[in-house]
């Protein structure tokens, strides 16, 4: 059950956890103005202080409307316990991928338990942990400053600059240097895209170009380059990757659907729902798919 606390008592050790969206954090800003603060905050008690874990733009935009009192509530007894209910509760409280990976971050490098612990406390795969912790590991404290602050967006970062620190010659500082030459100017995912390509692949003037700010002409240059004949654009690599997706799950359902251990009352009454509604869909879902297959096949 929710108290009333006082907004000034509470701890914001784990307010870089969390991204900044400014845009949503408007929206929120005028949603409480007009109506108050509708879900509580929440976190834990550590050593008599309530550290906040969830809520941090409601704190911002209680503090910028001089609210005093807010609804808080605990997520469990210590701060694993609570960090791991947070986590269970993320995909109905829309926890970001990079938001997962930081808390999963603490309970291994920090808190000390294992991958296996971590995944069997979440009924999560162990791969599943393993792909979120390694985000972490590869991102510099520079350049996770700049995601988490909302200056970089983060499916530019995860599509298209991450993967050239894969490429032979791309040092991390070259990596720093192109997200902060280009975090807080306002571009759009397919704008970075272009100027990752340019800056990675590109010559050494076009480096220099955009490290010492100068976006506009390398952008212009970048837009009329032709697309080689693979290129996807980013509508159509979204696509794809819910096609991997899809195969991906469609093989695991097969695989485990005949599987002597699924025998519990509890199991097949919730199985039967879920696989009533798929199947409800599922001539439509074909039919769009042989659409697509159909479409593809004479491009």
């Amino acid at each position: 059950m929710a108290q009333q606390l006082e907004l000034s008592s509470l701890d914001l050790r784990y307010q870089d956890f969390r991204l900044k969206q400014a845009a949503l954090e408007q929206r929120l800003l005028s949603s409480i103005a007009q109506r108050g603060i509708e879900e509580p905050l929440e976190g834990v008690e550590v050593q008599e202080r309530n550290v906040l874990l969830n809520g941090f733009k409601r704190y911002r935009c209680a503090r910028q409307l001089k609210i005093q009192i807010v609804p808080y509530t605990s997520l469990g007894p210590d701060e694993v316990v609570a960090i791991l209910n947070l986590l269970r509760i993320s995909n109905n409280r829309s926890l970001g991928i990079l938001e997962q990976a930081a808390f999963l971050d603490e309970l291994k490098n920090t808190r000390n338990l294992s991958i296996a612990e971590i995944a069997q406390e979440l009924s999560r795969s162990k791969s599943w942990v393993s792909m979120r912790l390694a985000l972490m590991a590869e991102m510099s404290v520079a350049v996770r400053a700049q995601l988490f602050s909302g200056a970089f967006p983060v499916y530019a970062w995860m599509y298209h600059v991450r993967p050239f620190m894969r490429m032979n010659g791309v040092s991390q500082e070259q990596v720093e240097q192109f997200v902060a030459a280009v975090s807080g100017k306002g571009l759009s995912v397919r704008e970075i895209e272009l100027l990752s390509n340019g800056y990675f692949r590109g010559p050494e003037s076009f480096r220099q170009e955009i490290l010492k700010g100068n976006l506009t002409l390398p952008l212009q240059r970048m837009k009329h380059v032709p697309q080689p004949p693979d290129a996807c654009s980013e509508f159509e690599r979204v696509l794809l990757g819910d096609l991997e997706i899809t195969q991906k799950y469609m093989q695991r359902v097969m695989g485990k659907s005949q599987d002597q251990r699924l025998h519990s009352r509890a199991f097949h009454a919730q199985c039967h729902l879920l696989t009533a509604g798929i199947l409800s869909r599922s001539q439509s879902f074909l039919q769009s798919l042989k659409q697509l297959h159909d479409r593809s096949g004479q491009a």
